[in-house]
């Protein structure tokens, strides 16, 4: 196989490829009702072939901003995009989106400790994610689809005596913008040798919230093609694009899309 090449089965396709030269080139501007971006967060780690440090961080974020920008320009105009990175790089790309598109949400990602943490400093225990719309006044967001327990209705069962007849508190919400959600380990059933894959249930939660059925869900940094898998299950369309071939053959798999 070569780099290059685009593989699909019915409303899936993977693209292998540069994420730069693939937005550019292959995909359709305002067609995207939902991206999720998860690029290398530029602190060293091994992708197969590929290390994730650059330069500097200007660097870093220059790079950042470009595909940032082909982004925008692939959503729909009432498109979401979804974007991870280092909380050390986050204040540039938030600074960069917010004179481009809203930023609704300033999420948290935490989970539990992998191991030994840092000794000299306080070690990070979550990541964060931006959850940005083109127009604030015409978004998807599908609440009911996401809802959790509430434990001051649920748990708790207190009642509201502010109103006119008390009554007990709702037993379910919408997520606040700190989510838990346990890290992918060695030997879960979704596991994949990857050195950041992300758990099928963050990515549940993102696509039911910012999509519906029917529609193209994008994910530029593909890795593991944990978003496709979870968009196909869902029934939306789906594409994803990673230059390591290592990965694409983990999408091939898990996608159940067949290499020629």
């Amino acid at each position: 196989m070569n780099a290059g090449r685009v593989f699909t089965k019915n409303e899936t396709a993977i693209h292998w490829g540069d994420a730069l030269d693939v937005l550019a080139s292959d995909i359709g501007d305002a067609s995207v009702a939902l991206i999720f971006a998860d690029p290398p967060y530029n602190i060293g780690k091994r992708f197969a072939n590929f290390v994730d440090k650059w330069p500097s961080d200007g660097e870093y974020a220059n790079w950042c901003q470009s595909w940032l920008d082909l982004c925008i320009d692939k959503l729909r105009p009432t498109g979401t995009l979804y974007v991870m990175t280092s909380t050390q790089s986050m204040p540039y790309l938030d600074l960069y989106l917010r004179d481009r598109l809203t930023i609704l949400s300033r999420i948290v990602w935490y989970y539990d400790s992998s191991g030994v943490q840092a000794r000299s400093y306080f070690g990070s225990m979550y990541e964060p994610i931006l959850h940005c719309v083109k127009n604030v006044h015409d978004y998807t967001f599908n609440a009911k689809a996401v809802q959790v327990e509430a434990k001051t209705g649920a748990k708790r069962k207190l009642i509201d005596y502010r109103k006119a007849v008390p009554t007990q508190y709702n037993t379910t919400k919408v997520p606040g913008n700190a989510w838990y959600f346990p890290r992918v380990r060695y030997r879960m059933d979704e596991y994949e040798e990857h050195p950041s894959q992300k758990p099928e249930a963050l990515l549940e939660r993102i696509i039911l919230a910012s999509s519906n059925p029917g529609d193209l869900v994008l994910d530029p940094f593909a890795g593991t093609f944990t978003t496709c898998a979870v968009a196909q299950r869902l029934k939306r369309r789906t594409i994803g694009i990673e230059r390591e071939l290592d990965y694409v053959k983990i999408g091939l798999r898990r996608l159940n899309v067949q290499s020629p």
